[in-house]
Order: structure tokens, then C-alpha cells, then sequence
């Protein structure tokens, strides 16, 4: 996967679409952007882009406004004022539609990176404040708290919707990156439904490396809870196995890790392998590792139903500070040694 570590902002606009409203608030001026303004949105970019949920996508093959206008920019046919209004109009077409979608500030960001130039979309829900006033009753002070409902998502805070786009070019593996977070809701229609992937953007997701590391990991790991509910030895050997296969290797062969992992036991690599491919998994499995860096650096180990075990890497793998050993009916013993601080959190 591209992670993208050198970003700088060109120029950033902003829209407000209030689905109350008989039409968008749109800007005729880029943002100015001094010291705090180039801050806030670059720590909403950076965060954007370390999103574990950020994936990549490619648009549609069907004529798409958003697609068009984005890329009038990206190739230099188009200025950031016309095109960001276009691309707020778009939106608040779908909001006029659907009374689910959320008020929120549009904001359109045009980034350099290593990667070359991008189109930033981001839907700026907002964040229900509290503010005090102050009102004169009699010619005494009185001072309420109420709430104010058109703040903006600090940069600590998470976006839930947003795309990178980039130019198109041939034989490119993903056009865009999109962050589509979405509310669980019993309803399509909701809020949570793909309105912004499905019908703004008009792309279809595809999977990376990333995507498919996480799936396997996952899927490992539910099979392992739902098989091995009892066998705490077998389980640690899948576990650690599995560990150390996503660190030494570039890719997996899932056939090949199951033979490895439980030799002539058949009924059980059978399973494990079919299981594997019903969660959609390929059998060979491209290893992201930067994201297995990163997932590996601190591990938490679920004992049993009341023990939580969080320990780094190196101590997971060092015989002298986590010794696990084999009793032989299935269970472990696990010998936390040489301690020399003890406190309580």
C-alpha cells in the first residue's frame, strides 16, 4: 500500500451544505492560509491518511461530474474555486434527496505528495459545542450555556468521509482513496448507507495489501476462537505461527502455513483452509508490512475470560520475559520472568 508520509497543502476552499437550506453556501475565495489554518487542515490530512479504514478505489467507467471536475483540476484545466463549488453542489443534490445525510462543511484541499498531487474531499460533519452567553435581565448579568451545532471536527477528531484523488493515468492500480465510515443502521437508506462511494464519488472499492493482511489476521484469529476453543496450546501455536510467517515473508501461501502448522492432523487443515477461503481470502496472501510493523509493535493477548496480557514484541518473542509451556492436555502455562517494576493502573 502507498503510505503517504510527505504532505504539503497548495490551496483549500470550503462550502457549507445545510440540508435545512434551500441551497449550498458556496465560497467565491480560497481559504487563507496562515500559521493555524494550514495546521488545522494538515493534521486532518495526516490523520486521514494513517486511517486504518482509508481504501483504495477506482471510479466507475460511467460518466461521473465528480470524476470529471476533479480530474479539469488535477490536470491544470480548472481552478480550485469553480471546481470545489461544483463538487459541493454535487453533494448537496444527494442531501436535497435524502433527509438522512448530515449538514457539514465541504471542504476541498489540493495536496503534493511523494506519491505526486492529489484532490482532497473531505465532508465536514459537525460537532455539537457548548458556548456560554451572556444577557442583560434588569440590568443584571446572566450568563446560560446552550448548545451550538455548527462546529467543526477539532483535528484530533476522526472524519468519517473522504477521498484522495488522484490523476488518472493508464494501467493505474487505484484512481482515489476513500474513507467511508458508516453508522450502523438496520435502514440502506440511512445515513449509513454507500451514498457517498456509490452515488457521489461513482467508485468501487478494491483491495490492497493492507486489506487483505487484516483479513487474513482476522479470519485466522475467529477460526482459532471458534475451533480451538479448548485447546489453548494448538491455538498458541496458530497464533505465533501465523506472527512470525506475517513477519519473515513477503506473501503467505495459506495451504502451505497450514501444512506447516498442523502437519498430518487433515480434518483440521481442511477446515481451517476452507474457512479461510469462505471469508474471501486468496490463497496466497501479499504481506503489507509496514502494517504488520505497526499491528506487531505492542501485542494483547486474551487469556482465558479475565486475564488481558498487553506485551511489545520483543518480550513476546524472548524466552527469558514470556515463557510458555505445554502441559499436554491441551492447556498452557504462561511464566512472566525476571520482573523488576510491579504497579497498578
Amino acid at each position: 500500500m502507498e503510505y503517504i508520509k510527505e504532505v504539503n497543502i497548495n490551496e483549500a476552499i470550503i462550502h457549507i451544505l445545510d440540508n435545512s437550506g434551500d441551497e449550498a453556501v458556496l465560497n467565491e475565495y480560497k481559504l487563507s492560509l496562515n500559521d493555524e489554518v494550514y495546521k488545522f487542515i494538515l493534521k486532518h490530512v495526516e490523520r486521514c491518511l494513517k486511517d486504518e479504514e482509508l481504501k483504495y478505489a477506482i471510479f466507475n467507467d460511467e460518466r461521473n461530474i465528480v470524476k470529471e471536475i476533479s480530474q479539469e483540476y488535477l490536470n491544470g484545466q480548472n481552478d480550485i474555486v469553480n471546481v470545489s463549488k461544483e463538487l459541493a453542489r454535487q453533494l448537496f443534490i444527494l442531501m436535497k434527496g435524502n433527509d438522512n445525510i448530515s449538514s457539514c462543511d465541504l471542504m476541498i484541499v489540493s495536496i503534493s505528495t511523494e506519491y505526486g498531487p492529489m484532490l482532497g474531499v473531505f465532508k465536514m460533519d459537525y460537532v455539537k459545542n457548548y458556548i456560554h452567553v451572556v444577557d442583560f435581565v434588569e440590568d443584571k448579568i446572566g450568563i446560560n450555556i446552550i448548545p451550538e451545532l455548527t462546529g467543526l471536527p477539532v483535528s484530533s477528531q476522526k472524519i468519517r468521509k473522504c477521498a484522495f484523488i488522484k490523476p488518472i493515468r493508464e494501467d493505474q492500480e487505484f484512481n482515489l482513496m476513500v474513507i467511508d465510515k458508516q453508522k450502523k443502521s438496520k435502514s440502506k437508506d440511512e445515513y449509513g448507507s454507500n451514498y457517498f462511494i456509490n452515488k457521489y464519488l461513482g467508485c468501487k472499492i478494491v483491495e490492497n495489501e493492507r486489506d487483505a493482511t487484516k483479513k487474513f489476521v482476522k479470519a485466522t484469529g475467529e477460526w482459532a476462537k471458534s475451533n480451538l476453543e479448548n485447546n489453548a496450546s494448538m491455538a498458541e501455536k496458530v497464533i505465533r505461527s501465523v506472527n512470525q510467517k506475517l513477519k519473515e515473508d513477503d506473501s503467505i501461501d495459506v495451504k502451505q502455513l497450514s501444512e506447516d502448522i498442523f502437519g498430518e492432523n487433515n480434518d483440521v487443515k481442511l477446515n481451517y483452509n476452507q474457512y479461510i477461503k469462505d471469508e474471501g481470502i486468496n490463497e496466497k496472501v501479499d504481506v503489507d508490512k509496514e502494517w504488520v510493523e505497526k499491528k506487531f509493535k505492542r501485542i494483547r493477548l486474551k487469556i482465558d475470560k479475565d486475564i488481558d496480557l498487553y506485551i511489545n514484541e520483543e518480550s513476546y518473542n524472548d524466552n527469558s520475559r514470556l515463557e510458555v509451556k505445554r502441559v499436554g492436555d491441551g492447556s498452557l502455562n504462561i511464566t512472566i520472568k525476571n520482573v523488576c517494576n510491579y504497579t497498578q493502573k
